[in-house]
């Protein structure tokens, strides 16, 4: 259908949503840019490599684009970035990043190899807009939204998306993506 991110994560169905992201990328694996998350309870030293592994053999690659923290959890941050530099060092991850990090963490994390924090973004979750987007932009570190769309479907049904997406001759998913991308960030 033309998209070439596929974001998932170990959490989701406990590997289950890796494994059917690994069958549909089998013979096109190279079409995709593969982003996957470790669980913060797994983001030790020694945690962080057996999840990737676990992740990359559910996922039948031997690299993963762009590598994430779920969530911040109760390990050094120094240790999670320090497992993630090995794994990348290894060809096991090509980047890493943090997902769900606030401007304490991300300060905190001072780690200019940091690709992106992925976080909630969409017109109906805007929070982000007042520090944590500007922040970001200020230190460059993109953001990445997650459900740009909204959740659960009821922002593709928002009345003011449909009236300008039938303006500009779009569909409302389109209107609320190209929202999230004005911002060059």
């Amino acid at each position: 259908m033309g998209m070439t991110l596929i974001d998932t994560a170990e959490m989701y169905a406990e590997g289950g949503a890796e494994e059917i992201v690994g069958q549909a990328i089998r013979d096109r694996r190279d079409e995709v840019y593969l982003v996957s998350k470790v669980y913060p309870h797994n983001a030790s030293t020694q945690g962080v490599q057996a999840a990737c592994e676990r992740s990359l053999r559910r996922l039948g690659t031997d690299t993963i684009d762009l590598y994430l923290l779920h969530w911040r959890g109760q390990y050094p941050l120094s240790e999670t970035v320090e497992a993630f530099e090995r794994l990348r060092e290894q060809g096991k991850i090509l980047r890493w990043g943090v997902s769900n990090f606030d401007i304490d963490d991300l300060a905190e994390l001072d780690a200019p190899a940091c690709a992106t924090n992925q976080v909630l973004y969409n017109p109906e979750a805007r929070g982000i807009e007042y520090d944590l987007l500007p922040w970001q932009a200020q230190q460059h570190m993109p953001l990445m939204a997650y459900c740009p769309i909204g959740q659960g479907g009821a922002l593709l049904h928002d009345a003011t998306l449909q009236r300008i997406a039938g303006k500009h001759g779009a569909t409302t998913a389109q209107v609320a993506l190209a929202w999230a991308l004005r911002h060059p960030a």
